[in-house]
């Protein structure tokens, strides 16, 4: 089974988990009248909604890559993500709205003991499927399983706060506490759907993985070769769980167009052969300059122009910038 079957067979076992859920929240609704517990029970629609869309994207994202999308679908990850964090948010703001003005309109409540109870095994089931997604998806580097896990995971605490109310006004009578829950629990779930937008939204834009940028580099660090005098110009682009990485690497000066290749060629496998995600270089190779010898530890080249000096040791800090580097520009 393949990466993108995986997140599949993983969504869709989450939905059919969230569908079943979502009934049974309607069903402790249905005993309780808690209008906490109903707007919990409207956000499990929520979640099986973007649970289809998720697994919409995922199917879409798996697509290979043809003449209009040469760098393939994954994207679309990024936006069905940013579309369930508008739903959460949404979500939350109608929860907001209705604690609010339950103030205005007091309700019974009935079989709070049942209600929390049964409000307990939701919680925990939606717990258990959240940190499956989020495991799944960092290991499988889905922006979609993440955020769905992350959705799953606010539905949590919503039912822990709901068992926690549920039981002050079980032993108190204070039936106001289900509309401060209701309140609470919709800044909550609207503050994790806008979290979930802004990621999106610079996932979108390329903002840089620096996590991901960092790993590599630390990797080429490790295995750099001395004929290997330079890298520059890093730059990375996400297109799904796929990293599109960009830099210029400076090689000797007279190596020939094939010698070029075989070390381009050796940077590149050792990336994919070393790293958890998938990855692609695009490996543009720079002759090196007089400059350049300051920082060569080539021990063989016979037309060096200056006494090598150092190291330059590769960091973050220093592959990103487009510039060759040398002791003084350094």
């Amino acid at each position: 089974m393949n990466k993108a079957e995986e997140k599949i067979k993983a969504m869709k076992w989450v939905l059919f988990m969230g569908t079943l859920l979502m009934g049974f929240k309607f069903f402790t609704y249905y005993l309780t009248n808690s209008q906490g517990i109903l707007t919990d029970a409207l956000e499990s629609i929520i979640n099986v909604l973007s649970g289809v869309l998720a697994l919409y994207g995922l199917y879409y994202a798996a697509k290979p890559r043809d003449k209009d999308h040469p760098y393939g679908h994954g994207k679309i990850e990024f936006m069905t993500s940013g579309v369930e964090g508008g739903m959460i948010f949404i979500t939350g703001t109608v929860m907001l709205f209705e604690g609010i003005s339950g103030f205005f309109a007091p309700h019974a409540l009935a079989n709070i003991d049942k209600g929390v109870f049964l409000t307990m095994f939701s919680g925990l089931a939606n717990f258990f499927m959240g940190k499956f997604l989020i495991k799944k998806g960092k290991h499988l580097h889905s922006t979609t399983l993440e955020a769905d896990g992350k959705h799953l995971l606010t539905d949590t605490w919503s039912s822990l706060g709901l068992v926690l109310g549920l039981a002050l006004i079980y032993f108190t009578g204070w039936n106001w506490i289900d509309l401060v829950i209701t309140i609470i629990l919709g800044l909550m779930i609207a503050y994790t759907g806008f979290q979930l937008i802004r990621d999106s939204v610079f996932n979108l834009m390329d903002k840089a993985d620096l996590v991901k940028l960092k790993q590599l580099v630390e990797l080429l660090e490790l295995h750099r070769k001395e004929n290997w005098i330079d890298i520059h110009n890093m730059r990375v682009v996400k297109y799904g769980s796929v990293v599109h990485v960009d830099c210029h690497m400076t090689l000797p000066w007279y190596y020939s167009l094939e010698e070029a290749h075989t070390e381009v060629d050796a940077l590149s496998k050792l990336a994919l052969s070393n790293l958890s995600f998938e990855i692609e270089f695009f490996i543009h190779a720079d002759p090196c300059l007089p400059t350049s010898c300051s920082i060569c530890a080539l021990s063989e080249c016979n037309v060096r122009k200056q006494a090598y000096v150092k190291k330059l040791e590769w960091t973050l800090e220093n592959v990103l910038p487009d510039i060759k580097h040398s002791v003084e520009g350094s």
